[in-house]
């Protein structure tokens, strides 16, 4: 068995895995970064889901089964056709696997600002809000909604 194969896998399954994207989630980027905050009120929610476009586990897989199935026949016409069906096989299974690890659930956000108008914010499942909730509507790089838990 050729040893860069688990490699390959594995570097397929980190590819893979899915990104925080909670509104208590936050990149070391940004933090101590100043934001504008904004009171709103939630008008929506809707659930949706998250998933990541990028085509890394499908990449891997091509390149990790085109290298096992090239072991069949030892470089003879068998070798070739093993190398595509493997690389075949490996695609599809690395982006099932990709969108299986990197595929969340989210909440859609429609806030309608307390200074008029209406901002749209898509975030993970760890808060929760309903329609007629007070709110704070975070901008910056990882816009969030948050629940408004004070007096004014």
């Amino acid at each position: 068995m050729n040893k860069s194969i688990p490699l390959l896998c594995s570097l397929a399954l980190l590819a893979g895995c899915a990104q925080n994207i909670g509104a208590n989630d936050y990149a070391t980027a940004n933090v101590n970064q100043v934001n504008v905050t904004k009171m709103c009120k939630v008008i929506s929610v809707r659930q949706v889901k998250v998933q990541n476009d990028d085509s890394t586990g499908a990449t891997l897989g091509v390149i990790a089964g085109g290298v096992a199935g090239s072991q069949i026949g030892n470089g003879s016409t068998a070798g070739v056709l093993g190398a595509l069906g493997g690389a075949l096989v490996g695609g599809v299974a690395g982006e099932l696997a990709e969108k299986g690890l990197t595929t969340q659930t989210g909440y859609e956000y429609v806030v309608q600002l307390d200074q008029g108008g209406f901002v749209t914010v898509t975030q993970g499942d760890d808060v929760l809000m309903t329609p007629g909730q007070r709110c704070l509507v975070i901008y910056g790089n990882q816009a969030r909604v948050i629940p408004y838990n004070g007096g004014y």
